[in-house]
Parts: structure tokens; sequence; C-alpha cells
């Protein structure tokens, strides 16, 4: 209408959960403001230089390719116009200590004959009754929980009852760890799929037996992004600034200033920039923990950050291999997982480590470019004498299983949990924020929608979760709870609401953006 204001939206940070909420809200009418302490978008999709070029240090795959292109379709634009995805057919090659190896495929029966080649015809059944039983949870976990604005447990549970077969696969009250006992009876098959665990931060033998859905999701294809996982939010960022989204990196945020609702954002320069509302993509902890402002600290419950969720050790590096051939993505297990998981529980280094190794240009001549990545526990500062031993520890097991580097990294090549803690700040290094220990840690992360009128959350932090199409939801979800709320307004208060929301843009879905009314 003639006269009326653009709703100002705030997105505190830019990693795949603030641009995926900024790029819907800019396409749907507000006028959105980006602010990122780091120079550059991504968040924990990071590099770092070498010889060989930016290497990946973050996550180095993309899976659930859908969610992206329905981001980018839902602003009017094709995901392959923006990046190039290569879909890699080997999800991962496996390595243990016994010599033993096996890859996995993201052709379901390509992946069962290699099993029974690995372990015999028993546990290729095994296999098949295990990918069978993720799909079904994928399915059934895929619209109450991960596309829900909120987890619902009616609609699951009604769900469940109706395909009661989904009760055994769901087994409730037993771990991860438990389940793949009962399920595979050889161990290094339990030890594979129990490693899924990780992904989202917790212990197989501390998080329900559910996530093994998560083998479904990978096992639909992973992808590489031409360039490099990065290449993918500077995408976001470009169309996110065709739509009118503005961007103002190397910039931390002092406090968000808000009352009976939120008024405004205030810089660590003593800026202050007057907005709406605010979507902070930061970790929820930093909220309650008082670093944005002393009365934001109820702005979410304190079940939906503690217990915090693991750490890890990241090395990012130039070199040239020498030894077994490698995959895309490779994973070198330790000799006992209990071993590894019972140290990261008492907030220690692994002494014996599962290392994920990431070749980013394998096969290619000269120095190439890895990612190698240990769990570590949150919250653990590294003195200089802990970094060298992880050091000794990481390169000394490759070492002892074929793989050798020329020239090994330096130290300087490490980001500790007490890197990351600096980088994302209350995050006590955790890389996934709460914990997804416990049989109900799906339904305690916190929402879009915070206990302080006109904030909302992004990110792998918040509902539905880690990973990086996780991430993208939550913004989908930020984003739909915004234009639920400013309808809601528009419906009960015809002028703007005390705390200075406008009620221009209530019909966001049908209202052009900046770019395109200009």
């Amino acid at each position: 209408m003639e006269g009326e204001r653009l709703t100002k939206v705030i997105v505190i940070g830019a990693g795949i959960g603030g641009l995926s909420a900024a790029l819907r809200l800019a396409a749907q009418g507000p006028d959105v403001h980006v602010v990122e302490m780091a120079e550059g978008p991504g968040g924990k999709m990071r590099t770092t230089p070498s010889v060989a070029g930016p290497v990946d240090i973050g996550p180095t795959v993309l899976t659930m390719r859908p969610v992206f292109e329905a981001l980018f379709a839902d602003v009017g634009e094709r995901l392959s116009d923006h990046v190039t995805l290569h879909r890699d057919a080997l999800l991962a090659r496996h390595w243990w200590r016994d010599g033993s190896s096996l890859d996995l495929y993201d052709d379901p029966e390509r992946s069962a004959e290699a099993v029974g080649a690995f372990a015999g015809a028993k546990a290729a059944r095994e296999f098949r009754a295990f990918s069978a039983e993720a799909k079904r949870l994928y399915e059934a976990f895929d619209g109450p929980v991960m596309q829900a604005e909120a987890p619902a447990f009616g609609p699951l549970a009604a769900h469940v009852m109706k395909n009661p077969r989904l009760i055994p696969a769901m087994a409730p009250g037993l771990s991860l760890a438990r389940k793949l006992a009962m399920r595979f009876s050889d161990p290094r098959l339990q030890q594979l799929f129990g490693r899924y665990a990780t992904y989202v931060g917790g212990s197989p033998y501390q998080s329900p037996a559910v996530l093994g859905l998560i083998w479904h999701s990978e096992a639909q294809g992973v992808w590489a992004v031409e360039g490099g996982m990065h290449c993918l939010a500077q995408a976001m960022q470009r169309v996110a600034e065709a739509k009118g989204v503005t961007f103002q990196f190397g910039t931390a945020v002092d406090r968000i200033e808000a009352a009976e609702a939120v008024r405004g954002v205030r810089l660590a320069d003593g800026t202050s920039l007057p907005c709406d509302l605010v979507v902070f993509n930061g970790d929820p902890k930093a909220l309650r923990d008082g670093y944005l402002g002393s009365g934001l600290r109820h702005a979410v419950p304190e079940s939906g950050t503690t217990p915090r969720s693991l750490s890890a050790f990241v090395w990012g590096f130039a070199a040239e291999p020498q030894g077994v051939e490698l995959a895309h993505h490779n994973v070198f297990f330790c000799e006992d997982p209990r071993i590894e998981f019972g140290d990261l529980a008492q907030g220690r280094m692994p002494r014996d480590a599962t290392l994920y190794v990431c070749a980013q240009d394998h096969g290619k001549p000269g120095p190439q470019r890895f990612e190698i990545i240990m769990n570590g526990p949150a919250g653990l500062e590294t003195t200089e004498e802990e970094t060298e031993t992880c050091r000794t520890r990481t390169f000394e097991t490759l070492q002892a299983m074929g793989l050798i580097f020329s020239p090994p990294p330096e130290t300087t090549a490490l980001t500790t949990p007490a890197d990351f803690d600096r980088a994302f700040p209350a995050s006590d290094g955790s890389l996934y924020g709460r914990s997804p220990h416990g049989m109900s840690a799906t339904f305690q992360r916190p929402t879009a929608r915070t206990k302080v009128k006109g904030l909302y959350l992004a990110g792998g932090r918040a509902h539905p979760g880690a990973g990086i199409p996780m991430a993208c939801l939550s913004g989908k979800h930020a984003a739909a709870a915004i234009q639920s709320d400013l309808a809601l307004t528009s419906r009960s208060r015809p002028t703007a609401t005390p705390g200075g929301m406008s009620t221009g843009s209530v019909t966001m879905a049908n209202a052009p953006s900046r770019s395109s009314a200009s």
C-alpha cells in the first residue's frame, strides 16, 4: 500500500541457515540486512589457504539436494544456474586396522553386493534389512519433524500407529549402538553405521536408534560442489544480493536491543541498526549466556542448549599422498569405538580415534588438498603440547594404516575445539549445539520462534538440527514463522505494533522483492 514501509529484518550470521532465511524473506517482501563477523559467508563452511588453493575445512559434501533445489525455486531461481554439482557414486571408502576395506555407493544394490563381498551373504541380507528400515524411518520423520516449523509428536505418533512396523525400526529405548548390534553380526558394520551419530555430534552409545535414518539421507546421493563447498554459500549470497539483501561482513554484534519486542541491533563499534525483526543464525546458548544482552537469557529454554554436542580437531592442508588409494571421502576406523567414545565422554582427546579424510583433489598429480577430522569433546582447552599430541596421533595412525603425507602439516594447520569456541561465541566449541543424546533430543532443540517477540532462530543448532540441509531447512522455518506472525499481526492490528513491526509486507508470499520492484 502506498506510503507503507517495508518490514526491516536483520539477520545475524551468514551461515547456511541465515542465508536461507535471508533469501526467502527478501523474495517475500521485507528489507533484509545480514551482519556477519567473518569476512565472508558460509559460517562453518570455511576454507583455509594452501599451495594447492583454498581447502574446505568445514562440510565437504552436499546431501539432500532437493532441499537446495527447493530453496532456489522458492525465490525464482534454479540451483544448477548458480553452482555446478558433481554426483559421487562412491559415497565413502572405509578402512579398518585389520587391513579390510569397504566401499559404499549411492546404488543400494551395489552397496549390498559390496557388503556381501566384504562380510558374506548374511551381512548383505542384514544390510538390506537395515537400509529398508532407515528408509522407512526417514520417510516417517521427514514431514512431521524435519519439514515442520516445530517437530510435531502428534502427527508422528499418528503415522507410527498407522504403520506399526515403524515401532521396531524406531527401537524406542535403545541406543543406536545397541540397535546396530542387534541388526549386524559383523562388528565392523556396527562400527561403520554407528559413526552416523557423529554427524549430529553424538555418540552411538548414547544417541537414540532412530538416528539410523541418517544412512538413508546419504544413500540418496552425495554431491561435490565444483570449486569447493564454500562456493555454495557464495552463490547464495549473490542471489540474495540480487533480491535486494545487503551484507555487512567483518562486523561483530554487541547486543540485540529488545524490551517488549525487538527494536534493533547494536554493533561492536557502537552503531545502532533499528529493525523490526531479528533472525539469529548463531548458537542459541549465546542468548542464554547473555552474550547479546542480559534481557535475552530467557529467549530459549536451557533444555534446548544442553547437554552439548561433540566438537572436533580439524586439519586443512596440501600435501602429496602416498600409499593406499583414496576416494573423495575416506574413513579410517579406530580399533575400539568404546574407548574412543569413552574418552570423549570424559572430555578427553581420544587416545585412538576414527579419522575422516577428505581428499579434495584425489587422483590429481602434485600437492593435493586434504581435510582430516577427529572427533573431540566440547569445552576442551588445548595446550601446545596437546596440539602436538593430536598431530602425532593423527598422522602416526594414518601411516600405520598405509597413508603417508609429504610433507606432513604443521600444527598451524589444525583447528581445535577451543578455536571453534573463539570463532563461534558461546558455543564451547560444540559444532552442533545441543547433543542428540536421549530419546527426546529431537524434540528439545529450539525452534524458529523464541520467547522474545520479533526474535527468531536459524542454523544447525536450531530445529531441525545439524547438517547443511537441516540448516537450510531451519532458514525456511524461520522465514515461514515470520510470514505467519506478520500475517497474524495484520489481521489483529491494522496499524504498526508498539515494537515497530510494519504491516506493509504482511502479504509477503505475493510481494515482489525490492530488486524486482525497482
